[in-house]
């Protein structure tokens, strides 16, 4: 064979070892991108969420151990999703703007023992309604208006509880400033807004909703009045745009795998720190095929983990954080 056969260039020559990879990776993942959510519930709502095999609904107690532990890893912010009794419920959501709720108490918890810790609050008031909307109902619609005032409301107790991120979650129009000028007012100057800018009407919550216990409110219902059209990407970046107008701090694409185009879209446009959220339903297909046998669990999960950070996610939300940060801090081979 002639020497002009072979190619100039071998791409396969940086493949070759684990040093040369490692030297010329081009995305990497760390334990501080990584946000933990947590499952807040007291009395006989804690325990496991069976949608979510691994997962549980933990007391303050021991959701303050739990960040201790995450924290331990390298895990620098927990994200606070509530359990609410069933009685605390109502049709307006009221539970959520009270300060001795179990959100403000959670979160001071959690800064007593953890004062360096990010503790971020879910803004939104499916946990809290009877329905399990995001909102309040006026004239069997979900009110906009009626609802951005409930979140401001619900974000500013917050705030004053401790929290360090506030991340409205609803879907409604104007929220985010709205937000952003009570916590001004209040001198809350400090507090950021995570805001879920391009959040879709996704199949893939089913099990979250079991966790919070908001999907049998809900019933056959649902969100696509409020929520985006999966099939919209340029509507995702209009979202965007109006919310960090309004004052967010950063922005949060959810779904996570299923939604990478966005997210590439979306850091390319704007250049802002973007979220990711790699939610319940990614994370109970990817249990599913764990427990089966189908797919090794260290592999997969830090192979999905990297392809957030390589569409642009400077932050991922993800129920496996804790365990990848585990990961991380093994010794390398």
């Amino acid at each position: 064979m002639s020497l002009a056969a072979y190619p100039a260039s071998r791409p396969r020559r940086l493949r070759q070892g684990a040093f040369i990879r490692d030297m010329v990776r081009e995305t990497r993942l760390a334990a501080a991108q990584l946000i933990q959510p947590l499952f807040v519930a007291e009395g006989a709502l804690a325990g496991p969420v069976a949608s979510m095999p691994g997962i549980h609904r933990r007391d303050i107690p021991a959701t303050v151990a739990e960040a201790q532990r995450l924290y331990a890893l390298g895990i620098r912010c927990v994200a606070l999703f509530p359990v609410i009794p069933p009685a605390l419920k109502s049709e307006d959501g009221e539970e959520a703007l009270n300060p001795e709720g179990l959100v403000p108490r959670t979160v001071r918890a959690l800064k007593q023992a953890l004062p360096e810790l990010g503790v971020m609050v879910d803004v939104a008031l499916d946990p809290y309604t009877r329905h399990g909307q995001d909102g309040v109902i006026r004239n069997g619609e979900v009110a906009n208006d009626a609802t951005v005032e409930m979140l401001r409301k619900q974000a500013l107790v917050c705030a004053r509880a401790g929290a360090d991120i506030v991340a409205p979650s609803d879907m409604m129009d104007g929220r985010v400033g709205q937000i952003r000028q009570v916590l001004e007012r209040d001198r809350q100057h400090r507090v950021l807004i995570l805001s879920y800018a391009a959040k879709y009407a996704s199949s893939f919550y089913g099990p979250f909703r079991d966790a919070v216990g908001s999907a049998g409110n809900l019933g056959k219902a649902d969100k696509q009045t409020y929520q985006m059209d999966p099939a919209n990407g340029d509507e995702a970046l209009r979202e965007v745009a109006l919310d960090l107008a309004e004052g967010a701090d950063i922005v949060m694409v959810k779904p996570g795998l299923p939604y990478l185009d966005i997210v590439r879209r979306v850091k390319e446009r704007f250049e802002v720190p973007v979220a990711a959220y790699q939610v319940s339903g990614e994370y109970a297909m990817l249990r599913a095929a764990i427990d089966h046998g189908w797919l090794d669990e260290r592999r997969a999960l830090m192979e999905a983990l990297l392809c957030f950070r390589r569409a642009g996610a400077d932050l991922i939300l993800s129920y496996y954080a804790g365990q990848a940060a585990a990961w991380l801090a093994e010794p390398q081979p």
